[in-house]
């Protein structure tokens, strides 16, 4: 259901970027082109698009499922399972964004899937949510930390601010999943505990700050390439605290499986980023991408054969 929601959700802002965009060449204002960072102005308007708003209403059920598998279940596999919202993506994309999907992306898109598998294989049922509250404000400045890189990225990266904006994003909805595992207050239900444990105050500030550097990079990347440098770093931030901290494992004799999963999957969101970071085709006027292996677009010259 997350990954379901998610993907949905990640094309829809997408969507209403690309609208947003359009709307403001027609008005003359400055156009989003890929090579600067786009105005907290055109952040909001995009926002306030009616598909964008449907899109958030999906991040929602996206997340309440993502929080369900991310604490009963260990983190690597609750993750990955979401992350799977990039294949989501790629194929809504092609119906809603008019995105070309070539035989490499196919089969980095498979070769995230079958990682998936392998890793939902191995994984043992049992999880630990039980951590030291140092562990908790360990989150906390772990969030501020992520959030201060992020929204500096965004705003001063220039070409490299949605590859920044959708791995940061990754990070601190990460962390969101490390949060949700460890917090205190739910069994049994007490809201003092809840509101005065700093993973609660984590899980707001990530997800605000998250949602909205994931919105800029969108406006200014690709929409697939966003989604994998998301997926990398909701995946492997997470997995890596769950083994290191939290006691995740694998079944006996299968520690192996999970492993090669966990690096299959990583892999292959990083050859979608590889192949679909760059700037946004919002008004239909880029020439189309390169086939084969070959990454970028064709020359407007003809020579790149």
């Amino acid at each position: 259901m997350a990954a379901v929601a998610y993907g949905v959700s990640t094309v829809l802002r997408a969507l209403g970027a690309r609208r947003v965009a359009v709307e403001q060449r027609e008005e003359g204002k400055a156009g989003i082109d890929g090579s600067s960072s786009p105005s907290i102005e055109s952040t909001f308007s995009t926002i306030a698009d009616p598909a964008f708003i449907f899109g958030t209403v999906m991040v929602v059920v996206g997340f309440a499922g993502g929080a369900v598998a991310a604490r009963f279940l260990p983190l690597f596999l609750a993750q990955s399972i979401v992350s799977a919202n990039l294949v989501v993506t790629a194929l809504l994309g092609t119906l809603l964004l008019s995105i070309t999907l070539h035989t490499r992306d196919w089969v980095t898109i498979w070769l995230v899937v079958l990682s998936l598998f392998m890793l939902g294989v191995s994984s043992s049922p049992n999880v630990q949510d039980d951590a030291s509250m140092a562990f908790h404000w360990g989150l906390l400045i772990a969030t501020f930390i992520l959030v201060t890189v992020s929204l500096i990225g965004v705003y001063s990266g220039g070409r490299l601010a949605a590859p920044i904006g959708g791995a940061g994003a990754g990070l601190l909805f990460g962390v969101i999943a490390c949060a949700v595992r460890v917090l205190h207050g739910l069994e049994p239900f007490n809201a003092i505990t809840l509101l005065t444990d700093p993973a609660a105050w984590a899980i707001a500030v990530a997800g605000a700050v998250g949602f909205y550097v994931q919105t800029v990079a969108l406006q200014v990347g690709a929409v697939n390439g966003v989604t994998a440098m998301l997926v990398v770093g909701e995946t492997a931030g997470p997995s890596i605290i769950g083994v290191a901290f939290l006691g995740d494992s694998a079944h006996p004799g299968l520690g192996w499986l999970a492993v090669v999963g966990f690096v299959g999957a990583v892999i292959g969101a990083v050859l979608v980023a590889w192949y679909s970071t760059g700037e946004p085709d919002h008004f239909g006027e880029a020439p189309p991408e390169k086939g084969g292996w070959r990454r970028g677009r064709q020359s407007l010259t003809g020579d790149d054969a």
